[in-house]
């Protein structure tokens, strides 16, 4: 229930993150703020639980860095590709990140492929086609840009899944988070212009950035942490399908976006084929 509800505010945070990007909001100052008030929530989380913290170990420093730069990326990446396309394309391409993991491992040789893999990412990147329309030069509703952004967004995702876990050897999740979201408020800051994110405080908006916030950065995270430590990753990995779903049904019902039937069998192909792939994966371990 507790990985469900994360994926269920993931993807609900998505479309909140549409309405102010429709309202003029640029995609760095929308991802700052998901990340600094789910700050605060992981340094509640830390105070309330300090035990077997390891912020004296360097290491934990580091790999949290770079879990910091992963999620700064993945959250920015995310928001513009939804500006350049839709909230139910973006979140599917993000739910790409598995696939990038299973390349860099073969890249790298920690893992050798087989054919189930290799025939699992071909689907991936048919249903990629098949849902972005890129095959079709012109017509397709989303552009280069978010297509691009969408996939970068699941490759930023995989680096902070790559960097939380190597932290989390050597601390607690409560403080790789702090440490996490610290860097991408450091990241951020710059591009995301200050004097935005101060007008931000004054503006009509300001109630959605903290329920972004809150659902995108604090507790969902604390959910899908605290979730994992009771059920298993296949498990997991099928529960974490409602985020693009939610995300999907975000668009379509409240923010008038269509998808067709050539992009909803590109959606299917890509959710089922990254869960077995997730699974599959779980399983072997």
């Amino acid at each position: 229930m507790l990985v469900a509800l994360a994926a269920l505010f993931w993807g609900l945070s998505g479309g909140i993150g549409a309405i102010l990007l429709a309202e003029g909001w640029g995609s760095f100052v929308v991802s700052f703020y998901r990340g600094i008030v789910g700050l605060l929530f992981v340094l509640v989380w830390l105070i309330l639980r300090p035990g077997n913290s390891g912020l004296a170990k360097p290491r934990l420093w580091f790999w949290a860095a770079v879990a910091g730069v992963g999620v700064a990326g993945n959250f920015s990446f995310y928001f513009l590709s939804i500006s350049e396309g839709s909230v139910a394309v973006a979140a599917t391409l993000m739910y790409c990140a598995p696939v990038f993991v299973f390349l860099v491992s073969f890249a790298i040789g920690l893992e050798q492929p087989t054919p189930f893999k290799c025939v699992a990412i071909v689907i991936v990147i048919v249903g990629i086609a098949l849902l972005t329309g890129i095959y079709d030069v012109g017509g397709s509703s989303i552009t280069w840009v978010g297509v691009v952004a969408g996939l970068l967004s699941g490759l930023s995702y995989a680096l902070f899944i790559f960097g939380f876990k190597f932290a989390a050897r050597n601390g607690s999740p409560q403080a790789a988070l702090v440490i996490a979201f610290a860097v991408l408020g450091i990241v951020l800051i710059w591009p995301a212009s200050l004097v935005q994110v101060i007008a931000v405080l004054g503006a009509p908006e300001w109630p959605m950035f903290m329920a972004l916030g809150v659902l995108g950065g604090g507790v969902s995270f604390i959910s899908y942490i605290v979730g994992l430590k009771h059920t298993v990753p296949t498990v997991a990995a099928v529960v974490a399908m409602v985020e693009p779903v939610t995300a999907t049904l975000f668009g379509i019902l409240l923010l008038n976006e269509s998808l067709g039937g050539v992009q909803f069998l590109g959606m299917g192909l890509i959710l089922v084929t990254v869960t077995a792939l997730s699974v599959y994966s779980s399983k072997s371990q």
